[in-house]
């Protein structure tokens, strides 16, 4: 008679959440890419190197030979061909979301990112039809931001997956570092207008721009970056006096530290003309402020009993 070994209750279920920091730590990974990507056809002056949408031409989904985009089809539809690497990994998101961590607030962030991946295939189809509209580019891009603070929270949260969090600092260092965190989803929503008025268009035939004057909205921008940083900076001292663990401090010295450099970037960047590889360097740097913003709200709060 054959006998069969049982398997210890739990095991799979341990065995299966494995996946969740995996799966989390590559949809981050991707959505800060595809912000890079997307810089990279919007400085190469691709955004229509696929003329049409769902397809890149009238005939053809994919690029082809006769096309008189010459190398920006291809860089247009590499570009599309990632939101397609995305829409899996925000799928394989809720899937180990939803079996492994229990909590709501990371079922619905694993939701809103699945939905936002649609949301922008939608809305890029909607930008190449527009002609790039710089008000349908910036909304491109701000969508790609709520993204990667959805796709950042899952992946600094998995700790709290079965753990309920409690606060490290008084309610009133949190308020001051969801203000900070405002204010930073205000620089960056300048930052667009800034990119709408400049040079780099996305298209290298046509530009179509906002009607502002690029050095006053430059200008603007810096102002508030200003506020941003002294906020930053009052966050981090608040944290540093108040909070229960060195957890928090540090997490808000990293915010400092992304703040200087991309403000660093953008001041060079103004100076020099806005070189390509520079505009480059600065989105990146904003997708990576997002993701240290959002770690450093978290980092506020503990993820053990």
């Amino acid at each position: 008679m054959t006998t069969r070994t049982a398997t210890p209750v739990g095991t799979g279920t341990r065995a299966g959440s494995r996946w969740l920091g995996p799966v989390l730590l590559a949809d981050l990974v991707a959505q800060v890419g595809i912000v890079v990507t997307g810089g990279l056809v919007r400085l190469t002056g691709s955004g229509l190197g696929c003329p049409t949408w769902p397809r890149c031409t009238g005939a053809s989904i994919t690029p082809t030979v006769e096309q008189a985009e010459g190398f920006h089809k291809y860089i247009e539809f590499g570009n599309r061909t990632l939101t397609g690497v995305l829409a899996v990994l925000a799928v394989a998101s809720v899937v180990v979301v939803w079996r492994f961590a229990p909590r709501r607030a990371m079922k619905v962030a694993s939701a809103v990112v699945l939905g936002g991946v649609v949301a922008q295939a939608l809305l890029g189809g909607l930008t190449v039809l527009l002609g790039l509209h710089p008000a349908t580019v910036a909304a491109h891009f701000l969508l790609s931001m709520v993204l990667v603070v959805a796709a950042a929270y899952l992946w600094f949260a998995r700790g709290e997956a079965t753990v309920p969090a409690r606060p490290l600092v008084p309610d009133l260092v949190v308020r001051l570092a969801w203000v900070t965190s405002g204010v930073g989803a205000v620089v960056l929503a300048l930052g667009t207008v800034v990119t709408g008025s400049g040079p780099h268009s996305g298209d290298a035939d046509t530009p179509n721009r906002f009607g502002f004057d690029p050095r006053t909205i430059s200008w603007l921008h810096a102002d508030v970056v200003m506020l941003f940083l002294g906020l930053v900076v009052a966050t981090w001292l608040a944290a540093r006096l108040t909070a229960e663990a060195t957890s928090a401090p540090r997490a808000w010295l990293v915010v400092l530290g992304v703040s200087l450099a991309q403000g660093l970037v953008g001041y060079v960047q103004y100076l020099t003309a806005l070189p390509e590889a520079l505009v480059l360097a600065h989105m990146f740097g904003a997708a990576m402020l997002v993701v240290a913003l959002t770690a450093g709200v978290l980092a506020l709060r503990s993820r053990t009993t």
